[in-house]
């Protein structure tokens, strides 16, 4: 009995794992859209409202696609750590 409670529970973690993995890169994704639509629009008002330089904007855009990038990668890397711990919580629980 104890044997079936291990595999149902490997197999639970599994499940787990790739629903977590799903959400975490489905939210990564909308995140990044919502920024770039953002900055656009916010582009366009400063433009056409401040009449503001052009190279202002691509300071700000510069800057904002370094904030971008810098929170996806950590977003990876913990999504990277928890699927490792989950992983390593799997194989320990299924032996």
């Amino acid at each position: 009995m104890s044997h079936l409670v291990e595999v149902a529970t490997a197999e639970a973690l599994k499940v787990v794992v790739v629903v977590v993995v799903v959400v975490v890169v489905v939210v990564v994704v909308v995140v990044v859209v919502v920024v770039v639509v953002v900055l656009v629009v916010a582009v366009a008002v400063i433009v056409v409202v401040v009449n503001i330089t052009w190279s202002r904007i691509v300071v700000v855009v510069v800057v904002v696609v370094v904030v971008v990038v810098v929170v996806v990668v950590v977003v990876v890397v913990v999504v990277v750590v928890v699927v490792v711990v989950v992983v390593v919580v799997v194989v320990v629980v299924s032996k």
